[in-house]
């Protein structure tokens, strides 16, 4: 048997339906800024999540009004984009987290009622 370090790899969709509130669940905890959230995620368990995919889904989360953001300074090192959620971020990371849980909750019940492969639950 061998084992294998680090989280799991996620299937994709999984995670592209989760990772809004998840980006917004992570902001919520304190301003931050785009590298450490992915740090945060990835040590959450979520695995690493490219910039690539991160950094447009902020500007989304931006346009859409649940997050704000500011350039700031680095101390010894280039500036930081910061993000902070906004009222209204909060609100939907309340709501939709609210929803999910409920999906989530309602998909493992399904799923624990499914047979395993010797034909028993």
């Amino acid at each position: 048997m061998t084992t294998t370090e680090g989280p799991p790899a996620w299937p994709a969709q999984w995670l592209r339906g989760v990772l809004d509130l998840a980006v917004l669940a992570v902001v919520a905890r304190g301003e931050t800024y785009g590298y450490r959230i992915g740090a945060d995620l990835a040590g959450l368990g979520l695995g690493a999540v490219k910039g690539g995919t991160l950094y447009p889904l902020l500007a989304r989360l931006e346009d859409a009004g649940d997050v704000t953001s500011t350039w700031r300074e680095g101390e010894s090192g280039p500036g930081r984009k910061w993000y902070a959620i906004t009222p209204a971020g909060a609100r939907r990371l309340s709501e939709e987290g609210a929803q999910w849980r409920a999906f989530a909750h309602l998909t493992s019940d399904l799923l624990h009622e499914v047979p395993t492969a010797g034909g028993t639950r």
